[in-house]
């Protein structure tokens, strides 16, 4: 479920994109930026449940859930979603980003996280 306040956020960050207001550190790449200079999980945590609500965050750890699952390649859709709680839509959108679009983000993170001794498998 989205929010007003997400709504509100995405709207003004597009606004601030499309429009240049604020120069280069403004809307997503500040947001990106901010992320970068985060130096823990612990960091991240208190940064994320200070920008997020807590049904946010709980969509983003779904996804991320979906994401190892997937990369594990053991289940099915139908069997992630029935493990995760997440619709079949959810896992198809998760798997598309996986595995064929440009930016690659769970791939990179995937990828770092298996080079380091089994830290945040399940």
């Amino acid at each position: 479920m989205i929010h007003e306040r997400t709504l509100a956020l995405k709207a003004k960050s597009r606004s601030s994109v499309q429009s240049g207001a604020g120069g280069p550190a403004s809307g997503e790449n500040a947001l990106f930026d901010a992320f970068a200079k985060l130096e823990s999980g612990k960091e991240a945590a208190r940064f994320l449940r200070d920008l997020a609500t807590p049904g946010e965050l709980a969509a983003f750890a779904e996804r991320w859930r979906i994401a190892r699952l997937l990369d594990e390649g053991r289940l099915s859709y139908r069997e992630i979603a029935a493990k995760t709680g997440a619709s079949t839509t959810t896992v198809g959108r998760v798997a598309r980003f996986l595995r064929e679009e440009n930016h690659q983000g769970y791939r990179l993170v995937l990828d770092r996280m298996a080079g380091q001794s089994g830290a945040g498998h399940e």
